[in-house]
């Protein structure tokens, strides 16, 4: 087993018993934004393969294609003249831990689907990561309005160690879905698993079912 073996079935180890990190712990009794099976942490955990790409905004650039009109490659500059968007949203990891009241900014991905126009056939989304991690989700849970690609959280740059130069922010979901480090997104007609999806995890990865594993 080399490391990123391990590096994976520690990850793994993490989400089946439900805790993760040196995160400190938070317990409010009744709090009802929180999901079954999770605390919260006043901390953001780092979680990863082991694997934190440098990428100099000069060569970061971001390929969104597949079943859409216009097929798009973003360099940062492209990025930052999209129309800016802030939100305030809560996270919420696999590995049982929550972080209430964080503050994103960037790009909508209501503004990205606004410039490339995905065709009636779209109806899947897969995101790729500077490290080659894959993850997917229906087109559906995209369109929210609390969905966004950032680069700002509470108000810093955000940091190579959790996904900048720019990540996936999707709240209703698990983080694993909201990609690091994100590379390319592709429209489909299709559904194709992503990194711990063909690893057992939830197609779905839904907090509030407690949907851990498929």
């Amino acid at each position: 087993m080399d490391q990123n073996d391990r590096l994976i079935k520690t990850k793994e180890n993490w989400a089946k018993a439900r805790r993760g990190g040196e995160e400190r712990e938070v317990f409010y009794e009744g709090d009802d934004r929180l999901p079954p099976g999770q605390h919260l942490v006043e901390t953001w955990p780092v979680l990863d393969l082991g694997q934190k790409p440098d990428i100099p905004l000069s060569e970061w650039s971001l390929t969104i294609g597949g079943a859409v009109t216009t097929p798009a490659t973003w360099t940062w500059g492209d990025f930052l003249a999209q129309p800016q968007f802030k939100d305030v949203s809560d996270f919420h990891c696999v590995t049982s831990w929550s972080r209430y009241d964080n503050e994103w900014e960037g790009v909508s991905f209501k503004q990205l689907m606004a410039v490339v126009q995905p065709l009636p056939s779209a109806k899947f989304i897969l995101f790729k990561s500077y490290d080659d991690y894959t993850t997917n989700l229906p087109l559906l849970a995209c369109q929210d309005d609390d969905v966004l690609l950032t680069y700002k959280w509470n108000g810093r740059p955000l940091t190579k160690e959790h996904g900048g130069p720019v990540r996936m922010i999707i709240p209703k979901r698990y983080a694993w879905k909201g990609a690091k480090w994100i590379k390319e997104i592709t429209f489909s007609d299709h559904d194709e698993k992503g990194f711990w999806e063909v690893r057992g995890y939830s197609n779905s990865a839904l907090p509030w079912q407690n949907d851990r594993y498929g």
